[in-house]
């Protein structure tokens, strides 16, 4: 298979791009509607977006033998969603993202609890080390400590269990018929808090803000699969932390955020251990 590590990081750096224009609306959105429309609304634009996508291999190819792993994926996907959400809402735009980059150090563990994977040392210290830099960030004890980052937390291992759903269901399910089916229940689950909270009326300029979360939110990840496809993830994965770059201009542009000497810490330990893990994934 090809390698092309230049058009990879591009499409990397542009998905990360989307997904942190993403956060910045889920941020401008919590100001205004409720967060169970927003959520909602992320799952309903996304899954209309890739309806023509797996269509295109036919009805019949989405047939599935294992729909109980795909709700299992689907509850904890969305319940990872609703944490990250809020998170975003309630924190700084940067500390949030780095929040959600904790959630790779987690995904090893829950892969050896139940899938049985083994843990090389690269990966125990990369752990390690991303814990230190997590504990960074959120300045346990401190008077700056948010308790909503435990809840960030709290959704980054939910977004690792769903994660190693996947990966267990990637034996007999294709990408198209697993992103589908997420999208679906996704979007019927979500619809119920949904209309409990509904906050009518909602505003054509609110209703255009919300299709952009999901449309930046799809193009992100089509964005990153594609990186993933045409460049070995070991060397294309890194520009993955480019999201806290973006989300850390975003946040002192539009909420005048700025980062405090902490989370600057935390976030190259983070960053540092994410790509030692990587080179795991390349050797």
């Amino acid at each position: 298979m090809a390698n092309n590590l230049a058009r990879g990081a591009v499409f990397l750096l542009l998905g990360e791009l989307c997904l942190a224009i993403m956060a910045a609306m889920i941020k401008h959105l919590a100001e205004q509607t409720s967060h169970e429309t927003i959520v909602f609304a992320r799952n309903l634009f996304g899954f209309i977006a890739v309806i023509p996508i797996a269509l295109r291999f036919g009805i019949a190819d989405l047939a599935t033998q294992v729909f109980p792993m795909h709700l299992l994926r689907a509850v904890t996907g969305l319940t990872a969603m609703y944490g990250y959400f809020y998170v975003i809402a309630n924190m700084p735009l940067a500390e949030a993202v780095l929040v959600k980059l904790s959630a790779p150090f987690f995904l090893p563990i829950i892969a050896f609890l139940w899938l049985k994977e083994k843990i090389n040392h690269l990966t125990i210290w990369s752990i390690v080390i991303g814990f230190v830099g997590v504990i960074f960030v959120l300045r346990p004890g401190s008077e700056t400590f948010q308790p909503v980052a435990l809840l960030g937390i709290g959704a980054a291992v939910l977004a690792s269990f769903a994660k190693v759903c996947i990966r267990r269901m990637a034996s007999t399910e294709p990408s198209h018929r697993i992103v589908f089916y997420f999208g679906l229940l996704a979007t019927l689950i979500s619809a119920v808090p949904a209309i409990i909270n509904w906050q009518p009326p909602l505003s054509v300029n609110t209703w255009l803000w919300l299709a952009g979360v999901g449309i930046a939110g799809t193009c992100g990840q089509l964005l990153m699969t594609q990186a993933y496809i045409i460049a070995k993830p070991g060397q294309v994965g890194p520009y993955t932390y480019s999201s806290v770059v973006y989300a850390s201009i975003m946040g002192w542009i539009f909420w005048q955020e700025i980062l405090v000497w902490t989370t600057i810490i935390g976030c190259s330990l983070i960053i540092g251990a994410g790509i030692l893990n990587m080179k795991k994934a390349n050797s």
